[in-house]
């Protein structure tokens, strides 16, 4: 199975990849200068995804996100020994065999989505009057932290606001990018000012789309008995050490569970994408599809609240491999339910959070120069 996007013209279909142009995952070349009353922007931030679905790229990026210490929080000589004595030498091939299954015509889903929103962004802010410029980032990969940050600044850019796609807090993500954007500041003199959101996991826009999202989906295709929300895993240590994640996911999921007046038994909360072999918070996804399909429950729906963006983690893990684990024992029907990818709600939701964090910046267009921003989201142009 291959994750290919629809043909169809698709600005009103939320959730359509192929509406996005394949150049905007492509930074600009050139540096335009910004109008002095709009030197302001946003930093939209990903996790990050190889440039091919090769072995070759798959190793060059996976040296560059578990080699970074706050993803893998063992000694870092130990580490070193494991990443490139065994990691590096064997994961490749086989991942780079998971992309392939999942990449689109334009690129990796992750990236194309991911520029889907921030050029959504800039148009929903456009239509409220805001001169904003928006460019997204990926922590690891392409377009890097650092090469959109000296472009923003190449431009003019003098405020700079910094959105992450985690919805939920954890220093493995969260504050990673944060420190990607200090390690880029240690080199520049003038610094623009800087803004961070560090999550937004129980903000009702968000909580919103995600509840509209499945609605549509049930009223598409019916709905099951449970629907299973399954988070992004971490180590159960890093709860220990301080790190607010899972309380956050639990939050989510009450939340949402409640927008759709679900009782306790009909949704289920898992954690998924589990690293080596220590302890992970449970339950585990997995595990828990094949315990559903065991049940005689017959059918499942499964979401991702966690990943705004749809990725290798939602259309491999559990839309093929997930599938398929509930099916092998025993489930009779599987339904992923898309992320929220460029969903109107959500970017709207979005832009919300943006005005929010951006108040007291001189985001409006003065009234003797004309708006640079779109009319119209791109969507309806």
């Amino acid at each position: 199975m291959r994750f290919r996007p629809e043909p169809a013209t698709v600005p009103n279909t939320p959730n359509s990849l192929d509406s996005a142009p394949s150049t905007v995952s492509k930074p600009a070349t050139t540096a335009t200068a910004l109008p002095s009353d709009s030197a302001i922007a946003i930093l939209w931030c990903n996790l990050g995804s190889p440039d091919a679905p090769t072995a070759k790229a798959v190793r060059r990026y996976l040296a560059d996100f578990l080699g970074d210490p706050r993803v893998v929080e063992i000694p870092r000589a130990l580490w070193w020994l494991i990443l490139h004595g065994i990691v590096l030498r064997t994961r490749p091939a086989r991942s780079a065999a998971k992309y392939a299954s999942i990449w689109a015509p334009e690129g990796s889903p992750l990236k194309v989505w991911t520029a889907r929103q921030a050029l959504l962004l800039r148009g929903f802010l456009g239509e409220r009057g805001h001169r904003v410029t928006v460019r997204e980032a990926m922590r690891y990969g392409s377009p890097s932290i650092a090469a959109q940050f000296d472009a923003l600044k190449a431009q003019g850019a003098t405020r700079i606001l910094v959105m992450q796609a985690y919805p939920q807090y954890s220093g493995t993500t969260t504050a990673s990018v944060v420190d990607a954007v200090n390690a880029w500041s240690r080199g520049v003199r003038r610094l623009p000012e800087l803004r961070f959101v560090n999550d937004f996991h129980d903000d009702a826009g968000y909580i919103d789309a995600l509840a509209q999202s499945v609605q549509a989906h049930w009223r598409q295709h019916g709905r099951a008995k449970v629907l299973l929300m399954s988070f992004h895993g971490v180590p159960a240590r890093t709860a220990r050490l301080g790190d607010p994640y899972a309380q956050q996911c639990l939050r989510t999921a009450a939340l949402l569970a409640l927008r759709l007046e679900l009782q306790p038994d009909a949704y289920r909360v898992t954690f998924q994408s589990r690293f080596g072999k220590a302890r992970w918070l449970e339950p585990y996804t997995e595990p828990t599809l094949r315990e559903l399909g065991r049940s005689g429950i017959g059918r499942v729906d499964v979401m991702c609240p966690g990943f705004p963006a749809d990725c290798l983690e939602t259309l491999e893990e559990i839309a093929m491999e997930g599938r398929a684990a509930f099916m092998e024992a025993g489930g009779k029907e599987f339904h992923y339910i898309p992320c929220l990818n460029d969903n109107l709600a959500w970017v709207g939701a979005l832009a919300d959070l943006a005005e929010r964090h951006l108040a007291g910046w001189p985001t409006r267009a003065s009234a003797a120069t004309p708006s640079a921003a779109p009319a119209t989201p791109p969507a309806a142009a």
